[in-house]
């Protein structure tokens, strides 16, 4: 069914790879078409750019800070300042730092995204066709959680797409999505697993590969109680022992008695798991490949490609392509490289690393993602491509530049050196006459610390030559390990959420590059301590 529905979307596809430019061209005209008539656009003059470079002319590259005045005006409720078609809502996003961004969300934006998300599909069924023959398992965030001053609703890009799968497809899902507005994050994680346990579950999806990491933990952690519950045929002990009663009531309609599980309480043990889909590239590295011991048996990993709130960018055809195909059917993308120079995606060449900049049905014109992408391959002549890490976020104290991207490399190659495996990890710079990194390590007692730093050293030198040059040269320390006690990094993302970060989009931060966000981790940890 979803091949033939998606047939149109498929031949787009195949003739993008075939002519890159040329299909971005095609989406150029019909983006101007959206956002001519704007205020933006008659700021801008948009109505006299023909040509990808008359945009380029007219529209300088922005950050979300930088367009947020206009963006503000649509938060109030005025019409027709980014984008001709109305805006549904605004989605929320943090990323790893600052105050959430409220990005808007348009129907012509929205069909854009769901294309790409039906290939993404329909390259994950083709390669794990048993996927389809259970339930699953997605961890999404509350589609609204507030209003915007002019009565928008908020909330998360995964909810949103939650909300609009077609009924027969939500009735694959064994966690009714009121469970994803619980709060706090333990409780609405008990409730999924209590609805899910009972459940074929064959494929399970989230973005981060650290939820999946939690979640295998709390299985073990939660063993008791939801035992209990599950033969009971309630939702009331462990972390919903405090429930509220109406709620309670509600959810415990539609639960059953089971007879709790006597085997093994892995997820691969639990349900007859194909697939989990999970982002894989850049800092999630690390925690993915953590997934086998973890999921507890070599259950198949499918990237879910470079995406973000703002977009979907490049979707991965099969998990064992290096990286995902450039979704040249969809936004317009631009590639910036070093030297500030913009290029389109038929010029990009193998193993180049460039920022992207989009332009979107939802009025996001020549944005800067400050995302960086490597070219890995070529589908055609359309680049494959994978997440590195954000711009900007890497650490330099004597010009060796690390990055997020090799320092969760380096913890890979250290954990499969040492056979410890940190819950977490972060580094940060430690200045001195001879600065050195700090290495916060989560999950491992101080002597296995130390271990795995020296271990970690050795495999950041073999990663970045600069770094391992200014090892030699002693112009670099030696990097130091930091035991954090247990739960320091739940107590992060708990604390991220509480400001108002979508939980599913919270990652474990591998690098802190400033002193405030340092600071965060330090405090998460203290708290972590002290309870």
């Amino acid at each position: 069914m979803l091949r033939a529905g998606r047939r149109k979307v498929v031949e787009r596809l195949q003739r993008s790879c075939d002519d890159p430019e040329g299909a971005q061209r095609v989406r150029l005209a019909a983006l101007l078409g959206e956002l001519t008539d704007t205020a933006f656009g008659r700021e801008h003059g948009l109505s006299r750019v023909r040509t990808l470079d008359d945009l380029r002319a007219a529209v300088p590259i922005r950050t979300h800070g930088e367009l947020l005045p206009w963006l503000d005006r649509v938060a109030a409720g005025e019409g027709r300042v980014l984008t001709r078609s109305p805006v549904r809502m605004l989605l929320e996003t943090s990323g790893t730092t600052g105050v959430p961004k409220h990005l808007p969300v348009t129907d012509p934006w929205a069909a854009t995204v769901a294309d790409a998300q039906a290939l993404w599909m329909l390259g994950m069924v083709r390669e794990h066709e048993g996927a389809t023959r259970g339930r699953a398992l997605t961890m999404v965030s509350p589609a609204e959680h507030a209003r915007s001053p002019g009565g928008l609703p908020i909330g998360s890009n995964t909810g949103r797409m939650l909300e609009r799968q077609p009924w027969y497809v939500r009735l694959r899902y064994p966690v009714p999505g009121s469970v994803f507005e619980l709060k706090p994050s333990d409780l609405k994680l008990y409730a999924a697993l209590r609805f899910a346990i009972p459940a074929p579950v064959t494929t399970i999806t989230t973005a981060n590969p650290s939820t999946l990491l939690l979640m295998a933990r709390r299985l073990l952690q939660w063993r008791e109680p939801l035992s209990r519950d599950l033969a009971d045929g309630t939702l009331r002990h462990g972390p919903a022992a405090g429930f509220d009663r109406g709620t309670r009531r509600r959810l415990e309609l539609r639960l059953r008695r089971h007879r709790p599980p006597t085997g093994p309480w892995t997820p691969a043990s639990l349900w007859p798991l194909q697939v989990v889909s999970c982002w894989t590239g850049g800092p999630a590295a690390y925690f993915a490949a953590r997934l086998p011991d973890a999921l507890g048996g070599p259950i198949p990993v499918h990237p879910v490609g470079v995406t973000a709130s703002e977009g979907y960018f490049a979707v991965p055809l099969s998990g064992d392509w290096p990286g995902g195909v450039v979704h040249l059917d969809g936004h317009l993308l631009e590639f910036v490289d070093d030297a500030g120079l913009a290029r389109g995606a038929h010029q990009l060449e193998q193993g180049e690393r460039l920022r992207l900049v989009v332009t979107t049905e939802a009025g996001l014109v020549r944005y800067d993602l400050r995302d960086v992408v490597e070219v890995v391959g070529r589908c055609g002549r359309a680049p494959l491509i994978r997440f590195v890490g954000k711009a900007g976020r890497y650490l330099n104290a004597v010009g060796e530049r690390v990055t997020e991207d090799q320092v969760s490399a380096a913890a890979r190659d250290a954990a499969e050196h040492t056979g410890l495996f940190p819950v977490g990890l972060t580094a940060a710079l430690r200045w001195a006459d001879v600065p050195d990194y700090r290495l916060l390590v989560e999950g491992l007692a101080p002597e296995a610390a130390e271990r795995f730093a020296t271990a970690w050293d050795r495999a950041l030198q073999a990663h970045n030559v600069e770094y391992e040059g200014k090892r030699g040269s002693d112009r670099l320390g030696p990097p130091v390990a930091e035991p954090l006690p247990a739960g320091a990094y739940l107590c992060y993302r708990q604390a991220r959420v509480a400001a108002g970060a979508p939980d599913g989009q919270v990652k474990d931060p591998v690098v802190a590059v400033d002193d405030a966000e340092l600071q965060r981790i330090l405090d998460a940890a203290t708290q972590a301590g002290a309870r």
